[in-house]
């Protein structure tokens, strides 16, 4: 790993497909990370300054990319998520680090194998959008939790919503379908947001009325928490053009003493306790997937904390399961 004088060693990243939320745009003069190859992406779509020349960085494959001695983490988009778990298999195996488009596997068998392989080989596996209680305006309604400020947590709501287009797979293997992609969104607000993990979990879901096709378009979840509340999420690909925000999340928490909300895709948030009413205060500085990335391989990671990663994945898996039993 390359290091310049008087900054902070960096890792080398290998990108690896672009079906997803892709990190090129953030590894841009990013002071842990920088790219260190790329495979299945054009080179012309990634940012302009962060490649450092135009050859030795490409290759026509992930084993290709693996023999890069550089690249000691992968970025896994594949555009099939079916494949990924597979794939993420194949990083870990060749001692890399792997952080993995959602969602990471399909299965629990697969979701266990990368997690015991992981472990096994002391590198840190991480799905993207694992950050969410890291980042504003989330980070401030789970400090108010954690403070007690609306007393004991009795119920959760959490919604996310994205618009229906064409793109939209009707193979639920290319993209997760609507549980996995969609609605572990949800399950990600109530872990790892208002703090309580899911102990139980039901699911149903739907297609479009009249569509011959697989896609689910909507679900509705419901959930027994550990700390005893009990949780409700809704996840659908409806949200109206006209909403004017790619994402429709709303996050309410009902506590003894009070409740707390972030509403309309985080545009506005609201603590209701004492009798009185306001904002949530932002004033702690959040942190993103690469933060807590480089935070984790400094450290290391344990099963617990993998299990508490993952498990919302877990959940999504078993709501899937239930839904589709109905």
């Amino acid at each position: 790993m390359p290091q310049s004088s008087g900054q902070a060693m960096k890792m080398g990243v290998g990108l690896y497909g672009d079906y997803g939320h892709q990190i090129a745009g953030k590894l841009v003069d990013h002071p842990h990370f920088y790219l260190a190859g790329y495979s299945h992406i054009a080179a012309g779509s990634l940012p302009p300054g962060l490649l450092r020349s135009s050859t030795g960085m490409a290759a026509e494959s992930l084993d290709e990319l693996l023999k890069n001695p550089a690249v000691k983490l992968v970025s896994l988009c594949s555009s099939r998520r079916a494949d990924q778990a597979m794939l993420a298999m194949q990083c870990l195996h060749a001692g890399r680090h792997v952080l993995a488009e959602k969602p990471c596997a399909m299965n629990p068998a697969e979701l266990d194998m990368l997690m015991t392989t992981a472990l096994e080989a002391r590198l840190v596996l991480r799905e993207m959008a694992n950050d969410i209680g890291w980042q504003q305006p989330y980070l401030a309604l789970r400090r108010v939790i954690e403070s007690g400020r609306i007393g004991t947590v009795l119920q959760v709501f959490a919604q996310k919503s994205y618009p229906m287009h064409g793109g939209r797979p009707d193979d639920e293997e290319t993209d997760g379908g609507l549980m996995l992609q969609c609605a572990g969104h949800c399950l990600r607000m109530i872990e790892q947001v208002a703090g309580k993990r899911i102990e139980f979990i039901d699911g149903v879901e739907i297609c479009r009325p009249g569509q011959s096709s697989g896609l689910r378009i909507a679900a509705s979840l419901m959930m027994r928490l550990e700390c005893g509340a009990t949780a409700a999420a809704v996840a659908n690909y409806l949200n109206p053009p006209a909403f004017g925000l790619w994402g429709n999340e709303h996050l309410r928490v009902f506590g003894s003493d009070g409740m707390v909300e972030i509403i309309d895709g985080g545009q506005y948030t609201r603590l209701y306790a004492n009798g009185t009413v306001s904002a949530l205060l932002q004033d702690e500085p959040g942190k993103d997937q690469l933060d807590l990335l480089a935070e984790e391989i400094q450290r290391g990671i344990n099963r617990d904390d993998l299990e508490r990663q993952l498990h919302p994945t877990r959940m999504a898996m078993a709501a899937r399961v239930a839904a589709r039993q109905r």
